[in-house]
């Protein structure tokens, strides 16, 4: 085989310097093995992760978590990486089965369509097996690919050494669960090496679009030290930076991605390190077409982006705080009802200068109305003086005669009920996290209310419909219709009249 294909499979690479060499003198490719950013990875270093198991070179051992997680902006190579890697297993690991699984269908055909084009080199299109399909690949030392459909019929029944994951932001949950039990372990013959162990693995490769979707979780995962994370940015993946291009502080024409970049891209070029394939002017082009929320989301992979969410204005980084207040002029609270849907009690504190903090949260579903009254008064925080609750809580139950209002007064609780729509109690929420003022924020959340600071984040629009303003009822709603209940009774107080009595069944 190796003297058919000119030597390109004489010997498996065995660490990251060689494999690099390869890479390079093979495939023509010359593949960034710095970052630019602090804390970010190579795109090298998931080549290395991918090619070599987790183990860090083929005499490693068993090696870390062999799962895995890419982390990178729009156009940074993740798809063709992986068809890269997928060509690697396929030329060194005679016998492994790969299977690549798309967002889309449309998304798995881009990553076969890049290892359609690297087969094509004479060297390597000498080793497939008969044709190269739309859907599969085969080479003639056993090693196949083959690419899966995103729905459950395709992915479940299938047992293979390794599955590629690309977009999983995209991903069906129900797929993606399905798609945790495909992969084992085989024993495969490398050449010049002999038996190699190819673990069984799950990678996944994507930017991040939501909050709290299937990459926060994976990430989350990762820096639990159950997958490895490999992260990298626009920045990591600039071309050669010119002297066209100025980099200095304070001057009247700096280059458009000196916020992102300080140099640091010049500074590789000096050093003599791989650049990247996105060019500096493609870069600024991109920069100047979006909105910083985008760029940062998309292209500089800091947060998720948030462009359907109903409350941007929240920043956990900003309103998530880490201590009790210990001003307390007033103990309130606001209530969710649901049954198979959560019940949702919250606990706030306002102080003398009107600021409020949630220090806690009740969160359960199944219960009876009558339980959630037990969790109130078992409480470790005091009594509120009074709990917004949904107008809806005023009608009677059909069986009981009594209505949620009824409930809470005959508990000793005291119920407040302020009649307006989402949008007028969504919009005095707004006001406390971000004043149109400019001053500090009026509204912040105690860490140890995770339902509710998920929440905020994660409390959306419609995606496929731009024009509606009804928030989706997905299960976040819940803990911020508490929290709009409660500052709609406190921002905009009700005067109780003698008719609320008798409707509440007084």
């Amino acid at each position: 085989m190796s003297e058919e294909v000119g030597g390109v499979v004489a010997r498996t690479p065995r660490d990251a310097d060689e494999l690099h060499e390869w890479i390079r003198k093979h495939l023509e490719l010359d593949i960034p093995r710095e970052p630019i950013v602090d804390g970010h990875q190579s795109p090298f270093d998931y080549l290395v992760h991918a090619f070599f198991e987790g183990r860090g070179g083929l005499d490693g051992g068993r090696g870390g978590a062999p799962d895995c997680v890419v982390w990178a902006n729009r156009g940074g190579g993740k798809t063709f990486l992986g068809a890269v890697a997928t060509l690697l297993d396929l030329v060194f690991k005679a016998g492994i089965e790969v299977r690549i699984l798309g967002g889309s269908l449309e998304q798995s055909k881009r990553m076969h369509a890049h290892l359609r084009g690297l087969l094509s080199r004479p060297a390597f299109s000498a080793m497939v097996d008969g044709r190269i399909t739309e859907r599969r690949v085969r080479l003639k030392n056993g090693s196949s690919v083959e690419l899966l459909a995103q729905s459950q019929a395709s992915v479940r029944g299938t047992r293979v050494q390794k599955l590629r994951c690309d977009e999983v932001e995209l991903f069906d949950p129900d797929v993606w669960e399905a798609a945790q039990l495909v992969t084992r372990s085989a024993r495969v013959e490398a050449p010049g090496f002999g038996g190699l162990v190819v673990r069984g693995s799950v990678e996944c490769l994507s930017t991040m679009h939501r909050p709290y979707g299937l990459m926060f979780a994976l990430v989350k995962e990762a820096a639990e030290g159950r997958r490895r994370l490999f992260k990298w940015g626009v920045v990591d993946v600039l071309d050669v930076c010119g002297e066209e291009y100025v980099c200095a502080e304070g001057c009247e024409t700096p280059c458009l991605l000196w916020p992102e970049c300080r140099g640091r891209a010049k500074e590789r070029d000096a050093a003599g390190q791989a650049p990247g394939h996105i060019s500096i002017d493609d870069a600024i082009d991109l920069k100047s077409r979006v909105g910083a929320a985008t760029w940062e989301s998309e292209m500089l992979c800091l947060r998720p982006s948030r462009s359907d969410t109903v409350l941007p204005e929240f920043d956990p980084a900003r309103h998530v705080v880490a201590h009790d207040p210990g001003d307390v002029a007033l103990w309130i609270g606001g209530m969710d009802f649901g049954y198979r849907a959560p019940t949702v009690v919250l606990w706030a504190v306002v102080d003398a200068l009107g600021v409020v903090t949630v220090v806690g949260e009740h969160v359960a579903s199944g219960l009876v109305l009558d339980e959630h009254v037990r969790a109130i008064r078992d409480a470790e925080w005091p009594r509120p003086a009074w709990i917004g609750i949904d107008p809806a809580g005023r009608q009677r139950n059909d069986q009981t005669g009594l209505s949620a209002e009824a409930v809470l007064r005959k508990a000793g609780l005291v119920p407040r009920v302020r009649a307006m729509s989402i949008a007028e109690g969504l919009t005095l929420v707004r006001q406390r996290l971000k004043p149109a003022s400019g001053g500090p924020a009026t509204l912040y959340v105690h860490e140890r209310c995770a339902k509710l600071a998920e929440s905020l984040e994660r409390y959306h629009y419609p995606p496929d419909d731009a024009e509606s303003m009804t928030p989706v009822k997905d299960g976040h709603d819940h803990a911020v219709d508490a929290l709009r209940y409660m500052i709609g009774n406190l921002d905009r107080p009700h005067v109780t009249k003698r008719q609320d009595y008798l409707s509440a069944g007084r």
